[in-house]
C-alpha cells in the first residue's frame, strides 16, 4: 500500500530527497506521492518534522 501526505504537511520539502524512486513532488498546497511511482519503502516517513505521512 502506497504511502499519502495528509494535510498536516507544511511544505518542508524534507521527504522529497529522501524518497529513492524519485516519487514525491510539491503539489499546491502539500507535497505529494506518486502512488504509482511508490515502491512502499518507508524511506520518507521518518524525515517529517510533523508526521504527515502515512500509509495509506
Amino acid at each position: 500500500m502506497a504511502y499519502k501526505i495528509t494535510d498536516a504537511c507544511i511544505s518542508c520539502g524534507a521527504c522529497e530527497g529522501e524518497c529513492p524512486v524519485s516519487c514525491i513532488a510539491a503539489g499546491e498546497a502539500t507535497y505529494v506521492i506518486d502512488a504509482d511511482a511508490c515502491v512502499d519503502c518507508g524511506a520518507c516517513v521518518g524525515s517529517c518534522p510533523v508526521d504527515a505521512i502515512i500509509q495509506g
